[in-house]
């Protein structure tokens, strides 16, 4: 049995119709940048998870830095994020002219542990960035209790995060900006890079969506300098007909999230993933810490599983970071974890006989 980390042949499959038909009108309509179907498509992200805007990008990595340019974080200032996440969470930091801080990560749920935070916060703060990793949300209540108390922006990464719920409010809703990725293994996907910010500070949404746009809302009159960041028709179109079926994908990785906890409780070697109070986890990423774990993902390769880790590296740890002078002892979570992490398949159509068949692999592993 061969089993993909993600699926994406055979959700394209389930839903040929719909994607097929999507891409003819564009191409019929030679609508490939700008025009109706990026326009309704950010009307029916927003409209669909309950923010006033949704302002279209290439990809999350320019929704970052957009919004962070747009609420003035540049030269001098300091930025509080995750030490263990993808670098666009921190790379983007730093093209503003900002100083990435980085926190380690909280050691049952893999995101920023909340309880570090304030001891970073200096006097050239200016925001934190909770990335809300493997689709589950951080601790919220203590992250903008922070934010209120030392007059900090609060941007969200929801790169991971379609979806995701804390004390009953969706992921991107509580900051003044949130980022969402749609690269194509993502909850909700393109067929190639795409993005979008979601936001309900008019004024905020109108820079964003004016900087996006080479620093203009209508062509030739340009405000700023700005870049070039547009989702273009063809993603719009796939990501639209792809949005109705978001919530009943959601629903099937919960419901295979919590199979594989049934299957795999009693490996003891493997620690399974912890879903914090008050949060609904959308699984983006199933992942284990595991006993033997390089030993392991090689087995189960062999074996026709394919799995990942998310990440090797801690950013405060890579060769791009090297000149902030971070080591392992300043994110000792992040740094044991790193070589226990492991990321199983995990996707909508994933089944029950596809997990059943993970499980016995794992405990063949641990067993031979």
């Amino acid at each position: 049995m061969h089993i993909p980390f993600v699926d994406l042949k055979i959700q394209y499959q389930s839903i040929k119709n719909e994607i097929d038909n999507a891409i003819e009108q564009v191409i019929t309509e030679t609508a490939f940048i700008g025009g109706k179907y990026v326009q309704q498509f950010e009307k029916e992200f927003a409209d669909f998870y309950g923010s006033k805007h949704c302002i279209s990008c290439a990809n999350g990595t320019d929704s970052l830095y957009i919004i962070m340019k747009m609420v003035g974080i540049g030269i001098g200032d300091e930025v509080i994020t995750v030490a263990n996440s993808w670098i666009s969470s921190s790379e983007t930091i730093s093209q503003t002219g900002a100083t990435p801080v980085f926190v380690d990560i909280h050691p049952n749920y893999y995101s920023i542990d909340e309880t570090l935070i304030e001891s970073k916060i200096t006097s050239k703060t200016k925001a934190i960035i909770p990335v809300h990793l493997q689709g589950q949300m951080c601790n919220m209540t203590a992250i903008t209790a922070l934010c209120e108390k030392y007059h900090l922006f609060l941007i969200e990464d929801c790169a991971q995060a379609h979806l995701s719920e804390y004390n009953n409010v969706r992921a991107g809703l509580t900051g003044i900006a949130a980022s969402f990725s749609f690269y194509p293994g993502k909850n909700l996907g393109a067929y190639g890079d795409a993005g979008c910010i979601i936001t309900n500070d008019d004024a905020l949404a109108t820079k964003c969506k004016m900087f996006a746009r080479h620093g203009a809302l209508i062509k030739h009159q340009h405000v700023m300098e700005g870049i070039n960041s547009r989702m273009d028709g063809m993603q719009a179109a796939i990501l639209l007909a792809k949005l109705p079926f978001l919530q009943k994908w959601t629903e099937q990785r919960i419901a295979n999230a919590a199979y594989y906890q049934k299957i795999l409780n009693e490996v003891d070697e493997i620690i399974l993933p912890m879903v914090r109070p008050n949060t609904k986890h959308t699984y983006h990423l199933y992942v284990i810490r595991a006993k033997q774990r390089n030993a392991l993902a090689k087995f189960l390769h062999e074996k026709g599983i394919e799995t990942t880790i998310h990440y090797p590296t801690p950013l405060p740890l890579m060769e791009a970071y090297q000149y902030l002078h971070y080591s392992e002892k300043d994110i000792p979570v992040s740094a044991k974890y790193k070589d226990e992490i492991l990321s199983l398949p995990m996707f909508p159509e994933l089944t029950e006989l596809q997990m059943n068949y993970i499980a016995e692999t794992i405990k063949a592993f641990y067993t031979k």
